[in-house]
């Protein structure tokens, strides 16, 4: 069994038991959140898409951990110019661990 959800703006394949990195969520470590804009579940074959959520489906996870992701390098330059810009970034992810698909 496994359902297409929303979290924090982005789509995520979620089973029961997997751990997902997701944008940082406003939540304690160790809490419960529940995720209620479930796109699609697939029930052992039986598909029910939403139109655009499936209704009464939610999903509940249980925060792990905060944390930064590797850093990546955006470089600019315009050659012959003499301009080069070097910046820096890395993403706060939240970890979480998926431990149910409710369906109603």
């Amino acid at each position: 069994m496994y359902a297409i959800v929303e979290i924090a703006g982005q789509q995520f394949k979620v089973e029961a038991g997997r751990k997902l990195y997701v944008h940082r969520l406003e939540a304690e470590q160790g809490s419960v959140v529940e995720f209620d804009k479930v796109l699609l579940v697939d029930n052992e074959g039986n598909v029910t898409v939403g139109t655009p959520t499936v209704e009464g489906a939610k999903v509940t996870a249980e925060v792990l951990s905060h944390l930064k992701d590797d850093k990546v390098l955006v470089f600019h330059k315009k050659r012959r110019k003499g301009y080069r810009k070097l910046n820096g970034h890395r993403q706060y992810l939240t970890e979480v661990k998926i431990n149910e698909i409710v369906l109603a």
